[in-house]
This record gives C-alpha cells, sequence and structure tokens, in this order.
C-alpha cells in the first residue's frame, strides 16, 4: 500500500481514518474541539457526510449507515453526547451490522464548553469499548482499527480525544482508501432491531457477552504497549498524556493503554504484580485508577494530579515528584512570544450588537441566555444574561420562572435569548411547551437572534441558511415556524434598523403574556459584510461615547489635533459598514463614506 507523509491534526487525522477504512455515512453537529473532522471529510469522494441539527439527529443518521450495512461515523463534542444519548444507549444493545464508530471531542481545562466532561465514563455507561489515541498518526490508526474491531464483535466503538490533540498536528503516514463491501442491512438480518422487551431483554445478555469478548481481546492487543525499562515503578497511562511524560522522561516502565475501556484484569494483574509502585497519569477523572482499584491493584493517581484542566509538562513533573519518582524538577527550555491581547467580543458588523445594546439601556434584570456566539453578550460592557446553562434551555427555564414568579405574584419581565442555530438545535421542544398550561400574569418575550449559521464555530450552516444564500438547502422561517406551531404574537425585524429594534423591544418587553421576537440580521463573517465604512467628523461629534457603548472593535476614542477634548473615531479597515453607530450618535456625527470609501481614504 502507497504511504505518503503529511502534516495532519488529530482531526484530520480522523477523517482520514474513515476514509482509508471504507466509512461512507458520518454526521456531526458543529461544536469545537471537532468541528474540523467533518469539514475535512466533506472534500474525499466517495463520503456522505453532513452537519445535521443536533447530535441526536447526527447519531441517528450514522446509526442509519450501520443499519444500512456501511462503515459510519457519528462526531460530536463531549457535551454533545448527553443530546445523543437516548438514542445511543439503546442502539448499544443491539447488533452492530455496518461498523460503528462515535467521536467524542473532551475538554479538559474548558477551553470552549459549559463543563467539563470525561466521556470515557460515557462509553462504560454505554457499554462501548474506549480508544484514546495519542496524536495524529494513533488518531488515522485507531479510527480505522475501530470500525475493524466494531464488526467483529458487531458492537459500536468510541474514540475518544481531547482538544489539545484534536489541533495539534504531526506527520501522519496516510495510505489509500481500502473500499469494503456493504455488511448485511437490518432487513437481512436474523436479529431484532425493534428494542421492545422481549428483544430488548435478550439483547441485555448479548450486550454483555459482547463486552466479555472485548475484555478477552484487550488482554493481547496491540493497542496497548508495556515499555520496560528495568524500574521498579510502572506508570499507566494513555493518550495525550503518554507524550507529555516522554518529555518529562522519568526512570520508570510505562504501561501505555490505547483500548482504555474495558482493561483486561488478568493482563493488568500480570504486569502491575512486577512492581513496586503503580502510578496513573491522566486528565481529568480518575478512569482507569478506578478500573484498577475494582480489580484489586494497588496504584495511585489523582493524590497527586488535579482533578481538572489540562495536564502539562509542569503537572506530571511536579506530580512525580511528589510521588518520589523524580528527585528534581527540571525546567523545559522553552521561550514565550508575546502576543496582543483581545478579550472575547462581537465581530465588527455582528448584528446581534444592537440588541444588547438595547436590552442593557431597558434596565431588564432577567435575560436567560443559551450557547452560541451572543453568550459574550454576559460579558462587559453589556451583562445580559443571567444564565447560560445548556443547549436550548433558556426556553424551560423562563418557564420555570415565570410559573415560580406567578406564585409569588412577582412582575417581573422575563427575557429569553436564543441564536438560530441554537433553536434549531434543541430549542423547539422546549418552546412548544410554552404554550402548555400558559398563564395571563406571565410576562415572557423569547428572542431568537438569527443571523443564519452557526457562528461561534465557523459559520456551519443551519437550518435557516437558505435564506441568504442559495449554497445551502434549508430555508426554514423561524417566524413562521412560530406561528404555524401557535404562537400568535410574532414580531420579526432588522436587527441593523436600532431605532425601529429599539421600538418594538419596549413593546413586547411591556407586553403581558408571551411574545416571540426574530431578530434578524446577517452573520458579518459569514456573509462577507463589506458596506462602505463611517467615520466620524470631529467637529461634529461632542464626545458623549454613545458609539463607544455598542462596543463596536473599529471604534475608540482619539485626540485629534487642533481639538482639545477626545473624540470618537473609526478604523476604516475593521469598520464593515452596518451603521449602528451612526443611528446612535445623537448629534449625525457619524457619516458614511462615499467616494472616499472607494479611493481607500
Amino acid at each position: 500500500m502507497a504511504k505518503d507523509k503529511k502534516v495532519l491534526t488529530g482531526n484530520q487525522g480522523i477523517a482520514q481514518g474513515f476514509y482509508e477504512a471504507g466509512g461512507k455515512v458520518a454526521a456531526s453537529y458543529p461544536g469545537s474541539p471537532t468541528v474540523e473532522i467533518l469539514d475535512t471529510l466533506s472534500s474525499y469522494q466517495g463520503v456522505y457526510s453532513e452537519f445535521s441539527t443536533n447530535e441526536k439527529v447526527a447519531l441517528e443518521v450514522a446509526i442509519g449507515g450501520s443499519f444500512a450495512g456501511v462503515r459510519s461515523m457519528a462526531v460530536m463534542k463531549h457535551v454533545g453526547v448527553n443530546i445523543a444519548a437516548d438514542p445511543l444507549m439503546t442502539f448499544t444493545q443491539t447488533k452492530t451490522l455496518g461498523g460503528f464508530v462515535l467521536v467524542s471531542g473532551d475538554d479538559p481545562g474548558l477551553a470552549s464548553s459549559q463543563n467539563e466532561q470525561d466521556n470515557r465514563f460515557f462509553g462504560k455507561f454505554a457499554n462501548m469499548g474506549v480508544l484514546d489515541p495519542a496524536d495524529s498518526q494513533e488518531s488515522l490508526d485507531y479510527t480505522k482499527q475501530a470500525f475493524e474491531i466494531s464488526e467483529e464483535l458487531q458492537g459500536p466503538m468510541m474514540l475518544r480525544i481531547t482538544s489539545r490533540l484534536c489541533h495539534g498536528r504531526s506527520i501522519v503516514n496516510v495510505g489509500e482508501r481500502k473500499e469494503v463491501a456493504p455488511k448485511e442491512t437490518i432487513a437481512d438480518s436474523d436479529d431484532s432491531y425493534c428494542m421492545i422487551p422481549p428483544a430488548s431483554k435478550e439483547a441485555q445478555f448479548f450486550m454483555k457477552e459482547r463486552l466479555d469478548r472485548l475484555k478477552s481481546y484487550a488482554y493481547d492487543t496491540n493497542l496497548n504497549k508495556l515499555e520496560e525499562n528495568g524500574s521498579d515503578t510502572l506508570i499507566i497511562t494513555s493518550g495525550l498524556m503518554y507524550n507529555i511524560l516522554k518529555e518529562v522522561n522519568p526512570h520508570v516502565d510505562v504501561w501505555k493503554l490505547g483500548l482504555v475501556y474495558p482493561i483486561n484484569e488478568e493482563k493488568a494483574k500480570e504486569i502491575t504484580a512486577n512492581y513496586n509502585k503503580v502510578i496513573v497519569i491522566e486528565e481529568m477523572m480518575p478512569f482507569i485508577e478506578e478500573q484498577l482499584k475494582l480489580m484489586g491493584i494497588e496504584c495511585e493517581g489523582k493524590k497527586y494530579f488535579s482533578f481538572t484542566g489540562e495536564l502539562d509538562y509542569g503537572h506530571i513533573a511536579k506530580g512525580l515528584k511528589e510521588a518520589g519518582i523524580l528527585d528534581v524538577v527540571n525546567e523545559l527550555d522553552s521561550t514565550t512570544t508575546d502576543t496582543v491581547e483581545r478579550p472575547p467580543l462581537f465581530c465588527s458588523g455582528c448584528p446581534h450588537r444592537p440588541v444588547f445594546d438595547i436590552l442593557k439601556k431597558s434596565k431588564t434584570k432577567m435575560v436567560i441566555g443559551d450557547i452560541g456566539c451572543y453568550s459574550m453578550g454576559m460579558q462587559h460592557p453589556f451583562e445580559q444574561s443571567q444564565s447560560i446553562i445548556s443547549m436550548g434551555a433558556c426556553m424551560g427555564i423562563v418557564k420555570g420562572m415565570s410559573k415560580a414568579f406567578a406564585m409569588q405574584e412577582k412582575q417581573e419581565p422575563l427575557v429569553a435569548l436564543i441564536g438560530d442555530g441554537t433553536f434549531f438545535h434543541s430549542g423547539i421542544p422546549g418552546l412548544i411547551n410554552q404554550l402548555h398550561q400558559q398563564g395571563d400574569k406571565e410576562n415572557i418575550t423569547i428572542v431568537v437572534l438569527d443571523n443564519r449559521t452557526t457562528a461561534m464555530t465557523g459559520g456551519q450552516p443551519n437550518a435557516s441558511s437558505g435564506l441568504y444564500t442559495k449554497k445551502d438547502d434549508m430555508k426554514v422561517s423561524i417566524n413562521e415556524l412560530a406561528q404555524s406551531i401557535g404562537f400568535d404574537r410574532v414580531k420579526e425585524l432588522d436587527q441593523y434598523d436600532y431605532d425601529e429594534t429599539k421600538k418594538i423591544f419596549k413593546e413586547e418587553l411591556a407586553h403581558q403574556g408571551l411574545s416571540i421576537i426574530v431578530a434578524n440580521g446577517p452573520c458579518a463573517l459569514k456573509f462577507k459584510m463589506n458596506n462602505p465604512h463611517y467615520y466620524v467628523d470631529p467637529s461634529i461629534c461632542i464626545g458623549c461615547r454613545s458609539c463607544i457603548k455598542t462596543n463596536c472593535p473599529p471604534l475608540k476614542m482619539k485626540e485629534y489635533e487642533g481639538i482639545e477634548k477626545k473624540k470618537s473615531f473609526i478604523d476604516k479597515d475593521m469598520c464593515v459598514g452596518c451603521s449602528i453607530c451612526a443611528q446612535v450618535c445623537p448629534v449625525n456625527a457619524i457619516k458614511q463614506s462615499g467616494e472616499e470609501a472607494k479611493g481607500g481614504a
């Protein structure tokens, strides 16, 4: 087989592995750190890939591929597995036909997530084997091997990766695609895939027998490797922790696990019996450590290493010193480079900025936010979200709060803020529930911020993207959808029309009852907004900072020659011409360029 060397990220390695393994159907919901896997797969021939409306649907699409007998893969970030858990927990009972791999992107240190969730436990919970690759090459190799195991044992496998591995790069030997003949389909199979009690009870015994076979497979699998250096101390580790341990380079023996669940008990006892001390190094929860202790194997782990956050060279070296493995901690010979600080903020021309500016000025106390780029509205200077829990949660939370307030005879207006991507992901069931036992003493305003893309993860399409571009094939109108469900008070507005937006918000926040505002405006990045820029006439500007308070990146205060007081200034290279600053200026000091813009003034 021809081999080429490429530098790939862990995500790209998984995509390449799926391709080489003859994978046919892949589905995902975009979420850091795994977005790049489906983005990469979209360029491969012979593969169907899609970003689905949520992780549950993505899993179901991939299950459909497996039911049709072809190798299939579902990809999601760690919290996405919670959304997919309902079909997953039943699917793992059935006999897998086409090989099936679930990729879970865990996020130690919560770089871009609402929690830190160790999905190795989810794999165990769902009775799946769990593979933990250490670099991009293993990401490719393990993906291929996961499909082999899946088809041999007729069970789905989990490929668990972490953020740094997803985005880190290393040299990878890539090969050619191996076409795999489709397996039998559910129509050809003698087994039942209707999980009602007679079949599902029988499936429980199959699932246990399959896990026992996987434990036997784990005894001598090439996924697990023992490195002997003549030490009386054994370190057991997996994934990226293995590579960092090699950088620390203590004089110890190492048992590197590629298959972290299940661990073969007989093998573990055979190996650990030869050592005076066994140390487990793993990020987040003590998953391997707990398995070993349940086997009666004496070991230590989280006693020396943090239960949260990423473990880097310094953390591991310090922990090993505390454990008596190292005498001194050698500092890494590294250099640092100063970079420009950039706090999280809305992009230039983001349509959501005026909504948050208006909400802040309205002095509304109860704004329940949701997951998306608009979650930045909780930060200074807007500070307009009192709660962000999970995808779509704002709908149910405002319902519960409104009922609790009504019983206390409180008249507190409630606002639920949700983006279009999250609305389609899991907001609709909560929206429908708003109609259930709707009260007449409740003041709820639901605001759907519709920029027609999944912006925070890089602009993947969602169900309404096609309203702005022919490239995307779904054109769902949120306004029409809400009215068809049964909501009779739905207002639609252009977020860039500041005065009209302010007027509608004032009306709906004062409305006693339930109302929906669909706030439209294209994502300035996805749809490449590039209108003639605006500029400030310092001779008119009164320095009131009304424009500055909209928090648009091109705006700042500046000293002009010959003018004593600081006045507003707009960086024309950053301005995309959204006009919000001009609309909030009380003295018309901000004007749009005309011929100047064409000439680059």
